[in-house]
């Protein structure tokens, strides 16, 4: 039987101040960042996944947002991404929230089509397309979607342009993707508009080149990610909040740009998202987050401050946040309302307890675990009372 935290000492930073959307309260604003593992099988949940979520949400974060999920088997980016395409995936998912949950976190699932990206290595197996030994070695290849009929980068699968019809089918893929997570037990839903996937691509001049109402101007190539925004609102309950990850930039000449993604956020919010999680980059060969920019600490982090404090929504921070430190200070000087925390949490799945005892809370450990922290609290005195030998 899984045991849930302690009951917290009182907030006394903005970090550990609860945060509602809605319907949820979030217990802290530390959130567990959206990062594909690609160790799936036909899109099921296994062992790792398991693992690898409940250990971090015993770690201590108010949210753990579990990794892009395909909303179609087309819509996968590998052969091993999760997915909820189908009734059978749902137990697997019931299984994984169950665990987050038990540990005092919510547990919130980003579903997504991988568009011209899919057909893709997974990411430690070379991250590029396809090639002769992958299939070999038993991967499937299969031809990827997109706004248009442009490779996402040489020696990439070229994807079929998307009829309406095909349209109106991803459309409600998502819708019934999202009532599966709610079945499964999932708390929020991201739907992921960044990153050069397919609803990112088709915001984005670089891949979007149609010329019928999905194409062209920015209104336009606006029109699909707004239309599924507005059909999961209408299909979910109005307690179920709803956020949007998106690409704030292209970080290329000609592509999208920070102020496009004020004018999306705004459209968003009109339409009922509760939440904008601002990231970047993705439309180039050379990472999914970025492309040109040397990054520093926080380097996202003004993407989410402007989009808050001029759409007047809430955002989340993402993006080499390394320290609690840093992460209050963020909050404290208003430019977001939630910290995600992606590497360095697999780094350190205790991120958020360690951050907050580094800066000097929770001494005696209440917030842990109670079989860590009564362990941890007697070494703490033992290593403060014991004699130290000169040297």
């Amino acid at each position: 039987m899984m045991l849930a935290q302690s009951e917290p000492a009182p907030a006394s930073i903005k970090l550990l101040e609860p945060f509602t959307l809605r319907g949820v309260e979030l217990p802290n604003r530390i959130v567990m960042s959206p990062m594909a593992m690609y160790a799936a099988d036909e899109g099921e949940v296994n062992q790792f996944h398991l693992t690898h979520y409940h250990k971090v949400a015993m770690g201590g974060v108010g949210m753990v947002v579990v990794e892009q999920t395909a909303v179609s088997r087309r819509g996968r980016i590998t052969n091993g991404c999760l997915g909820l395409w189908h009734d059978g995936q749902i137990e697997g998912m019931r299984r994984l929230v169950a665990g987050i949950h038990s540990f005092g976190a919510k547990a919130a699932i980003q579903i997504n089509h991988g568009g011209r990206k899919g057909s893709a290595q997974r990411a430690w197996q070379g991250n590029g397309a396809l090639t002769a030994d992958d299939i070999a070695r038993g991967e499937e290849l299969w031809v990827p979607e997109g706004p248009s009929a442009i490779a996402f980068a040489e020696g990439w699968p070229i994807p079929d342009a998307m009829s309406l019809d095909d349209i109106a089918r991803l459309r409600a893929d998502f819708v019934a993707t999202a009532q599966r997570a709610l079945q499964a037990g999932f708390d929020v839903i991201e739907i992921h508009l960044a990153h050069g996937y397919l609803l990112q691509s088709f915001l984005t001049p670089l891949a979007n080149k149609r010329e019928d109402i999905y194409g062209g101007s920015l209104e336009k190539r606006m029109r699909l990610p707004l239309e599924i925004a507005e059909d999961l609102r209408s299909a979910l309950p109005e307690s179920v909040p709803i956020i949007a990850r998106i690409s704030a930039t292209d970080w290329v000449e000609g592509g999208w740009t920070l102020d496009d993604s004020v004018v999306l956020a705004a459209e968003l919010k009109s339409r009922g998202i509760d939440l904008i999680d601002c990231s970047s980059g993705g439309n180039l060969l050379r990472g999914a987050t970025n492309a040109s920019l040397a990054r520093g600490p926080g380097y996202q982090v003004p993407f989410a401050d402007r989009i808050r404090n001029e759409v007047g929504v809430p955002t989340m921070a993402v993006g080499m946040i390394h320290s609690g430190a840093q992460a209050e200070q963020i909050l404290q000087e208003g430019k977001a309302d939630l910290i995600a925390i992606g590497r360095r949490m697999l780094f350190d799945p205790f991120w958020a307890l360690h951050a907050v005892h580094e800066m000097g809370l929770d001494d005696d450990f209440v917030r842990w675990p109670k079989p860590y922290g009564w362990w941890l609290e007697k070494w703490a005195r033992s290593v403060m009372t014991t004699p130290q030998t000169p040297e």
